[in-house]
């Protein structure tokens, strides 16, 4: 366990020494300097100066820790009871708003999903057969793309991998020839399968605009369909919602209203065991 190099006091050193973080030694030189002395003044000086206090209880001794163990503890079983009701509380406001903004949104939902679904499995339907169709036109120029693309991938390979070997095996001095022969045999490569790919996008620019053709009007169809019982649903939901919100934000507030209070307290109880495990004074911090 270590000590504090100079009793009563805290030091740049003791935060150094003994793996405090950039931030909080640079906030301590800040603050005191080289030094602080452990007086009630100083450590409510630390706590407003967003220093970690309880960083400090590594410098407690076995009894003086257990003391401060002994007030702490209860401290934050308190805190946790407190945060506990604080959230079931809002739990219990929150779910019947949340139940009744489903009431409320259902029947509109349920009316929005029922003309949605036979719009979407009409257009679904529309838009599988002119892909097929887009597929089926698109296959024999895209095979035809790969046959030849596949004796001249072989072939720039072949003509690669005696450089590239060559320039594994030297390493900096072949990369130039490597460089060189790969080039030619890739401006081969694609001099030879240029006019295949060029036939296969021109094939399939025009597979795909006869696609988007047929698929856009489905989807406007789709979209002309569903949307009155879309904007019904939303309708009915914004207001829903927003008495929901209304009503959970409350609650929230509320909750967080209590833990902060409880979280105060609990801070206060701690920094207080702490002085008083430092120093064998009491600290007297204002609730």
């Amino acid at each position: 366990m270590p000590r504090l190099i100079k009793p009563g006091y805290i030091t740049l050193a003791d935060l150094t020494q003994n793996g405090a973080c950039e931030s909080q030694v640079d906030r301590f030189r800040a603050t005191f300097g080289a030094t602080a002395k452990i007086t009630k003044r100083n450590f409510q000086t630390a706590i407003k100066g967003g220093l970690d206090i309880f960083w400090c209880t590594r410098f407690l001794t076995a009894p003086a820790l257990a003391e401060y163990e002994r007030v702490r503890a209860p401290a934050w079983a308190e805190y946790e009871r407190v945060t506990a009701a604080a959230l079931a509380e809002y739990k219990r406001v929150r779910a019947p708003a949340w139940a009744e903004y489903e009431r409320v949104t259902a029947p509109a939902l349920a009316e929005y999903k029922r003309v949605r679904a036979p719009a979407w499995a009409e257009y679904k339907r529309v838009r599988a057969a002119a892909w097929a169709e887009y597929e089926r036109v698109t296959a024999p120029a895209w095979a035809e793309y790969k046959r030849v693309r596949a004796p001249a991938l072989a072939e720039y390979k072949r003509v690669r991998a005696p450089a590239l070997a060559e320039y594994e095996r030297v390493t900096a001095p072949a990369w130039a020839e490597y460089e060189r022969v790969r080039a030619a045999a890739w401006a081969e490569y694609e001099r030879v399968t240029a006019p295949a790919l060029a036939e296969y996008e021109r094939v399939t620019a025009a597979a795909l605009a006869e696609y988007e053709r047929v698929r856009a009007p489905a989807l406007a169809e789709y979209k002309r369909v569903t949307a009155p019982a879309w904007a019904e649903y939303e309708r009915v939901r914004a207001p829903a919602r927003a008495e929901y919100e209304r009503v959970r934000a409350a609650a929230w507030a509320e909750s967080e209203r209590v833990r902060a209070a409880a979280w105060a307290e609990y801070e206060r109880v701690r920094a207080a065991a702490l002085f008083a495990a430092l120093t064998g004074t009491p600290l007297e911090m204002q609730p």
